[in-house]
């Protein structure tokens, strides 16, 4: 089994604002670095990232807010069978089972969005049932307006990230921008409640699992911990807080697009001792191009192309059937 360590304080680090700001040997020079990082874990924190400190702030407050609330007031909103948006309580999803591992469900609950708008023209009853199916929100004053300002700027913040993969991929900058111009993303809060029991055996805040796109942005809530990854040499190592950063980390749909160059990584929750009795929240962002982009290895290798909307739908139908 693999051994779990302290987190580390050498956590690699992107700062988009330098990169934005350097020359093209610079960008060259830090775009090397972060396709390193992606070969070996997939995994690092965003700094420079640009984005208003009042929009965090104010989706905070909204996500505590609702997870305060009585279990049979958040139910209100629950996904209708088969859809993947609305609140998810716990006991509902135990995210191993999507590598075909039997675990106790996660000690978390959720609230998921989908993209805030349908593209113009778009017919297929796929989309418009799944991806595009509507967000069921609560009913709390400002909680959807401030959902949509943060998930706006996550939209601009991954568009932003892509281009730096590109350039670390060493194509033009702007190489992923058609395969993103409408994604069908979708943006997850957390809630880990505190513990006041022994969980069961085998049994996580979230369970080892990859994510399935081309890329989550992470925001833990300040100062938590549990968060956890598997590295190249097998141990579990904590990921650090890092004040005022986002932790990226890419999705199995990306190490598709390159081909198996970049690592789509184990990562899980655990509950540190200190922790137990204390909630830990968190807002995941899953970045997914476009529906009906066609994403073919970068290396011209013979693996058969597969389409976004399609390939997210099997993998959500597999981890929920």
């Amino acid at each position: 089994m693999p051994k779990t360590d302290t987190p580390q304080p050498d956590f690699p680090l992107l700062d988009l604002a330098a990169f934005a700001a350097a020359d093209a040997s610079g960008k060259a020079k830090i775009a090397a670095e972060v396709d390193r990082i992606c070969i070996e874990t997939g995994f690092l924190a965003i700094t420079g990232h640009g984005v208003p400190q009042p929009v965090i702030d104010a989706i905070w407050a909204k996500a505590r807010g609702f997870f305060d609330l009585a279990p049979e007031v958040k139910h209100r909103v629950g996904p209708v069978p088969g859809a993947p948006y609305g609140y998810l309580g716990p006991g509902t999803e135990a995210l191993a089972k999507s590598r075909g591992e039997d675990t106790p469900p996660d000690l978390k609950e959720s609230f998921n969005g989908g993209p805030l708008s349908i593209p113009p023209g778009e017919t297929d009853p796929d989309a418009l049932a799944f991806c595009y199916a509507p967000t069921p929100w609560p009913d709390m004053l400002d909680f959807r307006a401030a959902w949509c300002a943060y998930y706006t700027e996550m939209e601009a913040l991954a568009v932003r990230i892509m281009e730096v993969f590109a350039v670390a991929l060493n194509l033009p900058q702007d190489h992923f921008t058609p395969f993103i111009d409408t994604p069908i993303s979708a943006l997850r809060a957390l809630n880990y409640p505190a513990q006041d029991s022994a969980p069961k055996e085998n049994q996580l805040r979230a369970g080892a699992h990859t994510d399935y796109g081309s890329l989550t942005i992470l925001l833990p809530e300040p100062g938590s911990r549990g968060l956890e990854i598997l590295t190249p040499e097998g141990d579990w190592r904590g990921v650090p807080p890092i004040d005022g950063a986002f932790v990226i980390n890419i999705g199995d749909l990306m190490t598709l697009w390159t081909a198996g160059r970049w690592t789509s990584t184990l990562h899980r929750v655990v509950t540190p001792p200190d922790w137990a009795t204390k909630r830990r929240m968190s807002l995941a962002f899953f970045h997914q191009p476009n529906w009906h982009a066609k994403i073919t290895p970068l290396s011209g290798a013979a693996t058969k192309p597969v389409t976004s909307g399609p390939y997210l739908m099997s993998k959500f139908a597999a981890a929920n059937g």
